[in-house]
């Protein structure tokens, strides 16, 4: 179970922040929604959809079905960062992040596949 909690750790520290800093509006996330054309409230919505992704990743380990959730559902949000940053003609430097995340979310799952196996 030790990699799926380290994962689980590494994500949460991760989306919980990015999840707050677009809940709370602070001026950086004002400034990307803006980047990316969503208005602050669609923004504050995707905080609130990773805040509440990092906490099933939380709990995943002891409700490996919510982990299992929290986690696709997180895919979901980073395969929309990817698709946002193309149309976007965004370069590399600016869609790695989104794809890390997403390896990341990636290892998690499979590691909660093999540690419920």
């Amino acid at each position: 179970m030790t990699p799926v909690i380290g994962f689980a750790a590494a994500i949460v520290v991760i989306f919980a922040g990015l999840g707050l800093v677009k809940v709370l509006a602070l001026a950086p996330a004002r400034a990307l929604a803006t980047e990316a054309g969503f208005s602050v409230d669609a923004y504050r919505r995707i905080g609130a959809l990773e805040l509440a992704g990092a906490v099933g990743v939380a709990l995943g380990p002891a409700v490996p079905v919510l982990g299992v959730l929290a986690g696709t559902g997180l895919l979901l949000l980073l395969a929309g960062a990817v698709v946002t940053h193309l149309r976007h003609r965004d370069g590399v430097r600016r869609i790695a992040p989104a794809v890390v995340c997403a390896v990341l979310v990636a290892g998690y799952l499979a590691a909660l596949g093999q540690a419920v196996s």
